[in-house]
């Protein structure tokens, strides 16, 4: 018997370890549920669920190249759509109030935050801006570490 994914067998437990149980299918082939696919719950301890010569419901979810069925109890088993687990959907957050004092960044959905401070600026009015706070930056960052090290220029004596 040729053993598909998708297809549903019964098998009888062979063994049971600690990451699942060997479920042997018709035809002498054996196959592992891992203990994820045991139920729909946590399975803290597999023994719980299954013992050995217990005859099982299957369904086949891998054939591996080198002959490894993976099997699934909890997939076997025929749900209506209503039961079936879906993922929860968390509900929108709930943004907190604006604060009346706190208008240095706005909100979100208000833009560019500098438009709401000053007037629109040409690119080269932006540009020379940018280029004086960069050099003031700068000259003020050199002239702190320089003393501090004693690097170019700095008073030795």
């Amino acid at each position: 018997m040729s053993i598909e994914v998708g297809s549903k067998l019964q098998g009888k437990v062979t063994g049971i370890t600690h990451f699942g149980a060997f479920i042997e299918l018709p035809g002498g082939n054996t196959g592992l549920v891992h203990i994820s696919e045991v139920a729909d719950n946590y399975v803290k301890d597999i023994n719980e669920f299954l013992k050995v010569g217990d005859e099982v419901e299957v369904k086949v979810i891998a054939v591996e190249k080198d002959g490894k069925i993976g099997l699934s109890i909890r997939k076997a088993k025929e749900r209506p759509p209503e039961e079936q687990p879906r993922p929860q959907k968390r509900p929108p957050r709930e943004r907190p109030p604006e604060r009346p004092g706190n208008k240095q960044y706005g909100s979100r959905n208000s833009g560019n935050r500098n438009s709401q401070a000053r007037p629109s600026l040409s690119f080269e009015d932006k540009m020379n801006r940018f280029l004086k706070d960069s050099e003031e930056t700068l000259s003020s960052l050199k002239r702190n570490t320089e003393s501090k090290r004693g690097g170019r220029g700095a008073r030795r004596g």
